[in-house]
C-alpha cells in the first residue's frame, strides 16, 4: 500500500518487492481454495489541521487469539502484482483455480432468470427452501441409497466450504484433535484452528495413490485418543484420488472401534469420476457409518455454479441442527435465487448432459497426464481417477523447493501453478485442468520449456 505522494519509481520498486515467497503462496492458495479476494482497507485518521495524515501508532485494540493460529494471506500484494503484470500487457496463464470452464446447464440459467423475474428474492428458512431440501433428499436416495429427512437432516449453505466449516464448528473445540489426511485442501487445517481444535496431519503415500489406508488410520487413532473428527475428501483435492467402496468399507471397519469419532465426508467432486461406471460411493452408506457422518456436497464443481455459492450438508438430525444453529448466527440462509437454480440442477438436468461433461473433463485429464509423463524429472505416482487435479512430483528440480520453482515459473513464463507445500505435499505442484484445451496446451508448453531451461 502506498500514498498518493509516492513517486513512480517507488511504485515500480514496490511492485518488484511483491515477488516474494509468501505473496506467491497466498495468491496461489487463494486461487486453489476458491477464496474471495479482499480489497485493501484504508483507515481515516482525524488530524488537528485541515489535512488528513496517516499514522503509524500502535492500535490499542486487541485481536482474538485465534487469529494468530490461522495463516495470514498476502492476497492483496500478489493480486496487485498480477494486475500490474496484466496492465503491462503480460498474459498470465493460470491453472490454479478449481473452477470448470464450461457454463452451468441451461436449465440452471433458466431457473435463475425465472426466480428473478418472479421476485423470488426474499429470505428463506435458514436450512434452505423446502423445494431444494426435498430435491437433495431425492437425489441422495436415488443415486446414493441414502435416506435423509429433508426437514431435519439437510442444511443448505452458502457453498460447500461454509458447510465444511460448520461441520467442524458443530463437533470440535479446544482440546479436540481432527485427523486431516495429507495431501489436503488448505482450508481444512485453518478451519480446525478457527474452531480452537488441533489438526493431526496423517500423511498418505504416493505408492498408495495418496489414499488413506486402514492401517495408517488405526495407528493414528491409537496415538491420538482425543480425536473427535476425521475429514475425508473423496474424490480428493488436490490429488484426484478416489477411495473405492472396498477401501471405504475398510476404513469404516476401523472406525467402528472408535465410536466417538465423527466423519466429515467432503464429496464435492463425487460426480467427476473417470473409472468404469463413474461412481463414487458415499461414506455415509458404509456399514454403521450413517449416524456419525456429515456428508458435504454442492453445486460448484459438477454444475459449474461456483459464483452462486450453494452447498449442503446431509447429516443425522442432531448434527444437522447444530450446523443450522451455527449458520443462523453467521449468514442465515443461502441466496433464494441460487436455491431455485439448485432445484433445477437436481431436477431438470439430464444424466446425459452430466456424463458429457465428465467425458470432456476426462479428455483433459488424459492430455495433461500424457504431457507430464513426457517431461524429464517429473513423476506421477498414479493417474488420478476423479476431480480435476493432478499432483506431479517435481522434487528433482530446485532441490525440492516447489515454492521457489513456482515463483520462478510465474516470473519467467507467466504460468501460475500451486506449490504442493500449500497442500501438505512438499516437492509437488498442483495442476487444475478445469480450463480450455487451448489454455492447457499453452500451459504445458510453458512448463516443459521452463523445466528444460532449468
Amino acid at each position: 500500500i502506498y500514498t498518493k505522494s509516492t513517486s513512480q519509481n517507488k511504485q515500480t520498486t514496490m511492485v518488484h518487492q511483491l515477488f516474494h515467497r509468501s505473496a506467491l503462496l497466498a495468491f496461489l492458495l487463494i486461487n486453489s481454495t476458491n477464496g474471495f479476494v479482499q480489497t485493501p482497507t484504508f483507515q481515516r485518521h482525524a488530524a488537528p489541521s485541515t489535512s488528513l495524515k496517516s499514522t503509524t501508532e500502535e492500535s490499542e485494540i486487541t485481536l482474538n487469539p485465534l487469529v494468530s493460529s490461522v495463516k495470514m494471506s498476502k492476497t492483496v500484494e500478489i493480486f496487485s502484482l498480477v494486475k500490474q503484470m496484466e496492465a503491462d500487457g503480460i498474459s498470465v496463464t493460470s491453472l490454479c483455480v478449481g473452477e470448470p470452464d464450461f457454463p452451468p446447464p441451461q436449465a440452471v440459467l433458466d431457473a435463475s432468470v425465472a426466480a428473478i423475474q418472479s421476485c423470488d428474492t426474499r429470505y428463506t428458512a435458514v436450512a434452505g427452501t423446502a423445494a431444494l431440501r426435498n430435491a437433495i433428499a431425492k437425489d441422495l436416495k436415488d443415486r446414493k441409497g441414502l435416506e435423509y429427512n429433508p426437514i431435519t437432516e439437510i442444511v443448505v449453505g452458502n457453498g460447500a466450504k461454509q458447510c465444511v466449516y460448520q461441520g467442524v464448528l458443530a463437533t470440535c473445540g479446544p482440546g479436540d484433535d481432527v485427523i486431516v489426511p495429507a495431501p489436503y485442501w488448505p482450508s481444512y487445517p485453518e478451519m480446525v484452528a478457527l474452531a480452537g481444535a488441533n489438526s493431526v496431519v496423517l500423511p498418505t503415500k504416493v505408492e498408495d495413490g495418496y489414499l488413506l489406508t486402514p492401517e495408517a488410520l488405526r495407528d493414528t487413532l491409537e496415538k491420538h485418543p482425543n480425536a473427535k473428527l476425521l475429514i475425508l475428501c473423496n474424490p480428493s483435492n488436490p490429488t484426484g484420488g478416489v477411495h473405492d467402496e472396498k477401501r471405504l468399507r475398510e476404513l469404516a471397519s476401523v472406525l467402528e472401534d472408535y465410536p466417538n469419532v465423527a466423519i466429515l465426508a467432503d464429496e464435492i467432486y463425487e460426480r467427476l469420476v473417470y473409472t468404469e461406471g463413474g461412481k463414487c460411493p458415499s461414506f455415509a452408506a458404509m456399514p454403521n457409518m450413517f449416524h456419525r457422518t456429515m456428508t458435504v456436497n454442492g453445486f460448484s464443481k459438477a454444475y459449474a455454479m461456483t459464483g452462486m455459492r450453494l452447498g449442503y450438508m446431509a447429516a443425522p438430525a442432531r448434527l444437522a441442527k447444530a450446523a443450522t444453529t451455527v449458520q443462523s448466527q453467521i449468514t442465515s440462509c443461502a441466496g433464494s435465487i441460487s436455491q431455485a437454480a439448485g432445484v433445477a440442477a437436481l431436477s431438470n438436468v439430464s444424466e446425459e448432459e452430466m456424463e458429457a461433461n465428465v467425458r470432456i473433463m476426462k479428455g483433459k485429464r488424459d492430455y495433461v497426464v500424457g504431457e507430464l509423463q513426457k517431461m524429464e524429472g517429473v513423476t506421477l505416482g498414479s493417474v488420478p481417477d476423479g476431480a480435476f487435479y493432478v499432483l506431479p512430483d517435481v522434487s528433482s528440480y530446485y532441490g525440492g523447493d516447489d515454492a521457489e520453482l513456482c515463483l520462478d515459473l510465474l516470473k519467467k513464463k507467466e504460468l501460475a501453478l500451486v506449490p504442493g507445500e500449500s497442500f501438505g505435499a512438499p516437492g509437488t505442484i498442483r495442476i487444475s485442468y478445469a480450463t480450455s484445451m487451448e489454455e492447457l496446451g499453452i500451459a504445458m508448453k510453458k512448463l516443459r520449456e521452463f523445466l528444460e531451461e532449468c
